[in-house]
């Protein structure tokens, strides 16, 4: 198990099958909540689903394709981010996350996502690129990006079926080189 500390209320670990049950908690505690922008919630009807793609998860893990954190805030799941695969080639990866709703503005997901490019993506993985994709709809997932100084790349159209509707995505991207010079400046 890797724990990335975050505050003194909240750190990053690696998802194991133990977080099974939690997770499936707060994916069914917000069910509506994140069906709004999430496509596989129909697809995680019990526990054994989300005990399948932790597995998925550690899968990817062990064939060195990324990694899969949950969120934790006091104690409990407040949600989950990770890469959708390394592309060791081009340096490159895209990052994916969500936050149960009771665990809005916090700031929790920036640090989340701060933490995670900062020790893995741009840190032990010397990626060169990272990506996040969110539907242009969806201002939440976008504030994050923009609030830790990605550059909007352009939008992606009808790039995914949502339910019963395609929704448009935004397509944002950090460079290392960028990354750095963020980090700096914000250190001094």
């Amino acid at each position: 198990m890797r724990v990335l500390p975050m505050t003194e209320d909240a750190f990053l670990k690696q998802l194991e099958p133990s977080d099974a049950a939690e997770m499936f908690w707060l994916i069914d505690t917000n069910r509506a909540y994140l069906r709004e922008w999430l496509p596989w919630l129909d697809y995680t009807r019990q526990v054994e689903d989300t005990a399948h793609f932790i597995a998925m998860t550690i899968n990817q893990h062990n064939n060195n394709q990324g990694t899969h954190y949950g969120i934790w805030y006091r104690g409990r799941m407040a949600g989950t981010l990770g890469v959708h695969n390394l592309d060791w080639i081009n340096k490159k990866t895209s990052l994916g996350y969500w936050l149960g709703a009771g665990y809005q503005g916090r700031g929790l997901m920036s640090m989340a996502v701060e933490t995670y490019m900062d020790r893995l993506i741009f840190g032990s993985w010397g990626m060169e690129k990272v990506t996040i994709q969110a539907a242009t709809g969806n201002a939440k997932s976008r504030a994050i990006p923009e609030r830790l100084g990605f550059t909007l790349e352009g939008v992606l159209r009808q790039n995914e079926f949502l339910y019963d509707h395609y929704v448009d995505h935004a397509v944002y991207s950090m460079l290392r080189s960028e990354w750095l010079d963020l980090r700096s400046r914000k250190s001094n």
